[in-house]
């Protein structure tokens, strides 16, 4: 079986939802299961044809002119730009594995473009959601699971810009830390168990 490769993926829009708004970039980083940064993908995107922007979301990168100017640099069809991106999945060495944070949003994207101009998604119909793995791991509510909930040494010091890539890869890295703890946590109880069990064997 091919081994997985998680593709943490942040994306920037003028809007809430894909076809009446446009992504606007694109951020992949792919990470092995031990938390190495093996590759990465990033492009803007022209809007689409008959889109509108969302005049909240507008609002909102109105007051993050730096991230806005660097969404538009060198933007691209989203024929090309997905085109593109779909020959980097195929040439990962294991099986893609979508992770975001939250996969909801960035994932509808991601999946809407990949089928509109590629016809094909190597994600298959399926996401990882960060918040969601976190509540697993933290034993805690979903909405009790926010990024202030979670252990200081599971976050790196990469910023967050509101620039594609670059949340991709503080968020990537923080996947990994989540992952690690949980495998750390599932060693721990197999050995409890398998010491509770030794002490219970009369022989």
């Amino acid at each position: 079986m091919a081994k997985e490769i998680y593709v943490s993926t942040d994306i920037e829009s003028d809007g809430p939802i894909p076809a009446a708004n446009s992504m606007l970039s694109l951020g992949s980083a792919a990470f092995t299961a031990d938390g190495e940064l093996i590759a990465t993908f990033s492009a803007n995107l022209l809007e689409l044809e008959g889109a509108a922007g969302d005049p909240k979301t507008l609002a909102w990168w109105a007051e993050q002119p730096q991230a806005w100017d660097a969404a538009r640099v060198d933007a691209r069809p989203p024929s090309d730009v997905m085109t593109q991106y779909l020959a980097w999945l195929r040439d990962l060495p294991g099986k893609p594995v979508f992770v975001a944070y939250p996969a909801g949003f960035d994932f509808s994207f991601v999946y809407w473009y990949l089928i509109r101009f590629t016809g094909e998604s190597p994600f298959s119909h399926s996401a990882l959601d960060m918040k969601t793995l976190a509540m697993a791991v933290l034993d805690l509510s979903y909405r009790d699971t926010s990024k202030r909930a979670m252990p200081r040494h599971w976050f790196s010091d990469d910023p967050h810009t509101h620039i594609a890539l670059d949340d991709a890869i503080e968020q990537g890295r923080l996947f990994c830390k989540m992952l690690a703890q949980l495998k750390a946590d599932s060693a721990a109880l197999k050995q409890f168990r398998a010491e509770a069990a030794r002490s219970a064997d009369p022989a």
